[in-house]
């Protein structure tokens, strides 16, 4: 058979709350229904996301979740970015709804996260990827690179921000000769887990940090976006 299509359905408790947190990310009602169940559907060019309402719902017992494959995922979360900035007047981190800023998680996907107001999660990934489904523990990984990789499931794929702080301090005390390149980006991530578990000073910390590390113009080129949207997470908060 060819030409199939299969729309999941995501749970939320209130169908016009969801519509209209998806229009802040640029996504269109396409269909409404009241009865005989509370449904919807929003699209976004080739992103269709189907909604049913649930009386009583509690999103923070939510597993709903749709993997969406794009061209750009940076392009996207810049675009969500901006409409979420734009409603909430900051960029929401923690909590229900939030979003996270892509990386690469252990493996090969690069990309992000959105939880909607309904706990669904949004897993954006550069299309053609595959993630590596390898088991690792603190006690495999042999760099700090490793548990910058580590801390990112934990947070960005599992949604355990407090495991994946205290992952990385770990990795931060056990690696304290670390490059300095491999250091900073380790301490801007330290500083973004801060910030969503609402531990501002050391969110600060870490950042004063990276200023202070011995990096080459490059290196510290390289970092100049990441440690701008860093220090702006911190700042909303």
């Amino acid at each position: 058979m060819a030409n199939e299509r299969m729309y999941p359905i995501l749970p939320c408790r209130d169908i016009d709350e969801a519509v209209e947190f998806y229009a802040v990310l640029g996504f269109v009602k396409t269909y409404r229904q009241v009865r005989p169940n509370p449904y919807a559907v929003v699209a976004r060019g080739g992103m269709h996301i189907h909604l049913f309402g649930m009386a009583g719902f509690d999103p923070e017992q939510s597993y709903g979740s749709v993997i969406i494959c794009v061209p750009d995922p940076d392009e996207l979360y810049r675009s969500f970015a901006e409409g979420l900035r734009s409603a909430y007047k900051k960029l929401p981190i923690s909590g229900i709804p939030r979003i996270m800023r892509p990386r690469k998680r252990f493996g090969t996907v690069y990309g992000f996260s959105v939880v909607d107001v309904g706990g669904n999660w949004l897993r954006i990934s550069r299309l053609g990827e595959t993630e590596e489904d390898a088991e690792i523990d603190e006690k495999s990984v042999k760099d700090l690179s490793h548990f910058l990789d580590l801390a990112a499931r934990l947070a960005d794929a599992h949604g355990d921000d407090r495991k994946a702080y205290r992952t990385l301090e770990t990795g931060l005390k056990r690696f304290p000769d670390a490059p300095p390149f491999a250091r900073a980006r380790a301490l801007i991530y330290h500083a973004e887990l801060a910030a969503r578990l609402k531990k501002f000073a050391a969110a600060s910390r870490s950042l004063a940090t990276v200023q202070s590390l011995v990096l080459s113009d490059k290196e510290r080129t390289e970092l100049a976006d990441e440690i701008a949207e860093t220090s702006a997470l911190v700042n909303d908060m």
